[in-house]
């Protein structure tokens, strides 16, 4: 069976002319993986129809699949090459991570829902995605053993930035995350340095919330 039949690589490549490269994003890198992923496989069948429209879809939960834009805005903003290593908080559906996978040496995902990461783990082995190493555990917590990291994406939306993601930023590593209150956030850019930490912004956004110990805590 064809995973990947002609009508979604059409809906694909409107996706990625109308929604990413007309606003503005201009990384050849980012827009090749964004052509590539097959992201109607992300969501659930009956969703797969809406798999390139303009907007988050949720995948159960309670999460969601971020909208196209953003997986792309985020993913230009950390500069990847492809000898990058990149951790990423919230696997989610898995497709911000495959995206990431096509342009950098390796990604190392977290997911802190059982479901959400035995689903990804599983998808990404019938993809072949072979550079994603998965974990189940609090995010906020980061990767210590596997740090530090040329780039740290958290997609899922914190009280603060994270320090323990922070301290596993290499130096010249980027980290994107979205912080501020629990339904909206300032999409944060930190760039690490000889001389410190430098924080930028990137504009408004609404993500899920970021559960665990140095996020909303454990969401009860």
């Amino acid at each position: 069976m064809d995973m990947d039949p002609t009508k979604y690589r059409r809906l694909r490549e409107a996706m990625v002319k109308n929604q990413i490269a007309a606003r503005g994003i201009t990384d050849e890198n980012v827009l090749a993986a964004m052509r590539k992923v097959p992201r109607h496989l992300f969501v659930s069948e009956a969703l797969q129809d809406q798999a390139y429209a303009d907007h988050p879809l949720p995948i159960g939960e309670q999460q969601t699949i971020s909208q196209p834009y953003i997986v792309a805005l985020m993913t230009q903003a950390l500069q990847l090459d492809k000898n990058s290593r990149v951790l990423e908080i919230g696997t989610g559906s898995g497709y911000q991570a495959a995206v990431l996978a096509q342009i950098a040496f390796r990604v190392y995902t977290i997911e802190t829902i059982r479901s959400l990461h035995m689903n990804a783990r599983m998808l990404f082995d019938r993809l072949k995605y072979n550079n994603i190493v998965t974990r189940y555990a609090d995010g906020t917590k980061g990767w210590a053993e596997e740090s530090p990291f040329d780039a740290i994406m958290v997609t899922a939306g914190a009280p603060d930035i994270p320090a323990p993601l922070v301290a596993q930023l290499d130096v010249g590593g980027r980290m994107i995350v979205p912080a501020g209150q629990m339904y909206s956030q300032t999409l944060v850019k930190l760039v690490r340095d000889e001389q410190g930490i430098h924080q930028s912004d990137l504009g408004g956004c609404r993500f899920v919330k970021l559960v665990g110990e140095h996020g909303w805590g454990n969401g009860e």
